[in-house]
C-alpha cells in the first residue's frame, strides 16, 4: 500500500511538528489576532449590532486584516438570529451594486427593473424582520464602489418596519474609501455612519505576539526559535501589516526547512527578505520596468555602452543562485518521497 503522499506545501509543517499551516493568506478565524487595534474595531463591530441600525465603516490597508475580523464576528455569530448577505465590491455601478445586493441575500435579480428589485428586496427584507431576523450587510472591499453605487446603500438603510430599520451595514474598505465618504455628496451617508475606525498596522511588540500567536495555534513547540533580532528584521520588512508578516514568515519556515534549522535569526531572515525582493510581485514597479526596458533597448539596436544596467544586478544574480541552491534540495526530497511511494506498491 502506497503511504500517504506529503505534500509540498505541508512538508515543513511536518518538520516541525504543526498542526496546520500558521501562515496561511486564508483568512481563519483560528487565527485571529485581538491587537489592541483590532480589539477596537471588533468593539465597534458589536457596538453597531447592538444599535442594530446605520453603518459601520472600517478601513485599512490592503493586508491589515479587515476581511479576518468580519470572518471572526460573523462566526461569533452563527447560532444567532442574523441573516447574512455577505458582497465583495468590485467596479459596481448603482444598478448592479442592489442586484449584488439582492443576490448577496439568495434573491433572484436579473432581468428585474430597478423598480422591481428594490420591491423584491424589501418585501424579502421586511419578512426576515417580522420573522424576528436581523438582516446584515457586509461589503467588502467598498473603496471599489462608486459614490453613486454608495448612494444605493444609503437609499436601502431607508426601509423599515414600523419603527425597526429593515437592514444595516458594514461597509469594509482601504483608506480611499475614507475620501469617497467625506466628499460633499456623501453628506446624507455620514450622518448615518454610528461607528469609524481605521485599522493601522501593528508594532513591533504585537508583531512578535501576532506570530507566536499564530504559531501557537498551529501546534508550535518551540521548534523553530526565533532570536529577538530576526523579530526586528521580519518587523521592519512587514511594517506590521498582517498579511506581509504572513507572506514572509511562511518563507522563512519554507527556509528553514531545507536548510534543516531549529533555529532562526536576523541573517535567516534577511537572506529569505533578499529571496523575496526578486521576485516579481515584491519588486517595485520602477524596478520590474527597468527589467522590461533593458531587452527592448537592446533590440532597438542601441549601442551597448548606453544601456545601464541596475547597480545591484551582480547582488541579484548571487540572490538568484541561492534560492535554485536552495529549490535542488526541494526538489530532490519530493522526488524521493514519490519514488519511495512507487516502490511500495
Amino acid at each position: 500500500v502506497r503511504p500517504p503522499q506529503p505534500e509540498l506545501l505541508t512538508m515543513y509543517e511536518s518538520y516541525y511538528k504543526l498542526r496546520d499551516k500558521p501562515f496561511q493568506l486564508n483568512p481563519d478565524p483560528r487565527f485571529f489576532f485581538a491587537s489592541k487595534g483590532h480589539k477596537r474595531a471588533f468593539a465597534y463591530l458589536e457596538y453597531g449590532l447592538s444599535l442594530g441600525e446605520g453603518f459601520i465603516v472600517i478601513t485599512g490597508d490592503v493586508g491589515a486584516g479587515k476581511t479576518l475580523l468580519v470572518k471572526s464576528l460573523l462566526k461569533k455569530l452563527e447560532n444567532g438570529s442574523y441573516l447574512i448577505g455577505q458582497l465583495v465590491s468590485t467596479q459596481l455601478d448603482a444598478d448592479d451594486t442592489l442586484r449584488s445586493v439582492a443576490t448577496s441575500f439568495g434573491l433572484q435579480a436579473e432581468g428585474l427593473t430597478k423598480s422591481a428589485l428594490l420591491k423584491s428586496l424589501e418585501d424579502y427584507l421586511r419578512l426576515a424582520v417580522r420573522q424576528n431576523r436581523r438582516p446584515l450587510l457586509i461589503v467588502d472591499e467598498a473603496q471599489n464602489l462608486n459614490p453613486r453605487a454608495v448612494e444605493e446603500l444609503r437609499m436601502l438603510s431607508n426601509f423599515h418596519e414600523q419603527d425597526k430599520p429593515l437592514l444595516q451595514s458594514f461597509l469594509l474598505g482601504q483608506p480611499e474609501f475614507r475620501d469617497t465618504i467625506q466628499s460633499p455628496e456623501m453628506l446624507q451617508l455620514r450622518q448615518r455612519v454610528i461607528a469609524s475606525y481605521h485599522l493601522g498596522p501593528l508594532d513591533r511588540n504585537e508583531t512578535v505576539q501576532y506570530i507566536v500567536h499564530r504559531l501557537n495555534t498551529a501546534g508550535w513547540q518551540g521548534n523553530p526559535s526565533f532570536t529577538e533580532d530576526a523579530f526586528d528584521v521580519i518587523h521592519e520588512f512587514s511594517a506590521g501589516v498582517p498579511r506581509r508578516i504572513n507572506t514572509l514568515c511562511d518563507r522563512i519556515l519554507l527556509f528553514g526547512y531545507l536548510e534543516e534549522r531549529t533555529h532562526l535569526d536576523a541573517a535567516a531572515v534577511q537572506e529569505v527578505i533578499g529571496d523575496l525582493q526578486q521576485e516579481v510581485h515584491h519588486q517595485s514597479p520602477r524596478q520590474q520596468a527597468t527589467q522590461a526596458v533593458l531587452p527592448a533597448a537592446g533590440l532597438q539596436g542601441l549601442p551597448q555602452a548606453s544601456i545601464t544596467l541596475p547597480e545591484n544586478l551582480e547582488m541579484r544574480l548571487m540572490a538568484m543562485e541561492r534560492s535554485m541552491n536552495r529549490l535542488i534540495p526541494l526538489v530532490r526530497k519530493v522526488l524521493y518521497t514519490v519514488t519511495s511511494g512507487r516502490e511500495t506498491d
